[in-house]
Parts: C-alpha cells; structure tokens; sequence
C-alpha cells in the first residue's frame, strides 16, 4: 500500500500483519482522488482503517487530516504512518466510532471533504450512521464527500445530509458515490479513465 501521487508519491503506507481493516486498494485511490479534484484544506477520513485516504489528500494539498477510528491496530498504524511522513502535527485521531463522533467532528470542521470507505461485513449499519453524521455544516463551500462501498449494495447520506450525489463509479467489486453541496455549481473535475483500473480486490475495516 502506498501513496499515488502529491508529496509523498511512492511512500509506502504501514499496514499489520492480521490487522482487520480493509484498506482501499492503490487503484481505486488513485480513481477517487483523480476524481476529486485539487484539495486545500481540511479533510476528514471516516472508519479511516490505517489513514490510507487521508494521507492521500494530504499529500496532494490538505493542510490537515482528521481521523475516526475505534480498532486500536488500526489507530497505532495511523500514528506510525503519520511518523513516517512527518505529518504528525497535521493530523488529528478521534479514537471513537462514527455513531458515537458528531461533536468531536463537530468541533474539528467544516471541512472541504470527506472520505468514507466503511467495512463491507457491516455496510447497511456503516450507512444507517453515516446518514446521522453528515449534515451540510460538516463542509466548507464546494466541499465533497466521497462515499465507498461494495458494486450492487449502494448507501446513500441520505437527504438529511444537504448533498448531492453528482456521480457514482465501479471498479470490479468496489464502487463510490460522489457528493457535493446541493446549492454548490462548481465545474467537476475530468473523469479519469476508468476503462485503465481494472477489478482489484478491496480489503478494508
């Protein structure tokens, strides 16, 4: 596992041997990112498994990186990978789950984006609290959120959420919805070619 493109390109990310995240596959990244565009501010990676996303964008430009995470594996590969990168004055863990994160989040937003890429053993339960969690005052204007989950078993933020999904995508097993403000009319960045990422397998929390 490693870091495709900014900063960091080629850094490899830690990961330990039986941890039991699944974290999102180096193409699938690369097609989320490419995606979402040019990033410069605040990111927020929820069920963040060993921080793979949020080091991402803060590799290619966030000024920081807020992690929820409750597996303790997990949240010492954060701490390590962020060691390893010398971002650790960048980042923020909330040792927490994401049913239980609205006011630490709260108090750590808005943010231009958010990525989630929930456990698939769990994923209609991951769906069920990511819709209580996201509301339009988590991001800032022209924020996105990004949203992974397992191709033919969708969940959605939900209209609570004061987004728009804008498009969704598949790559073999894996798929993504992609949101954005409901009143927000920024031009969206140019697809990559999804034709060139090919299924690989996921293995995530």
């Amino acid at each position: 596992m490693r870091i495709i493109a900014g900063i960091f390109r080629g850094r490899q990310l830690f990961a330990p041997e039986g941890i039991t995240t699944r974290p999102t596959t180096d193409r699938v990244r690369e097609a989320w990112f490419n995606m979402i565009g040019p990033i410069d501010g605040p990111v927020l990676d929820l069920y963040a498994g060993t921080g793979a996303l949020g080091f991402e964008a803060l590799s290619r430009g966030a000024t920081r990186a807020v992690f929820v995470e409750k597996d303790r594996q997990a949240i010492e590969a954060i701490k390590r990978n962020a060691k390893k990168l010398d971002v650790e004055e960048r980042i923020t863990i909330l040792a927490t789950t994401v049913e239980g994160c609205r006011t630490q989040v709260q108090g750590q937003g808005p943010f231009q984006l958010i990525v989630t890429d929930p456990p698939w053993t769990s994923i209609e339960e991951c769906g069920l609290s990511l819709k209580r969690l996201i509301r339009p005052e988590l991001l800032l204007a022209q924020g996105q959120l990004v949203l992974g989950y397992p191709k033919g078993k969708a969940i959605s933020c939900g209209v609570t959420s004061g987004l728009k999904e804008r498009k969704s995508r598949s790559w073999g097993r894996a798929a993504a919805s992609f949101y954005v403000l409901e009143d927000q009319e920024s031009k969206e960045p140019e697809d990559v070619n999804l034709d060139a990422f090919e299924a690989d397998e996921h293995e995530h929390l």
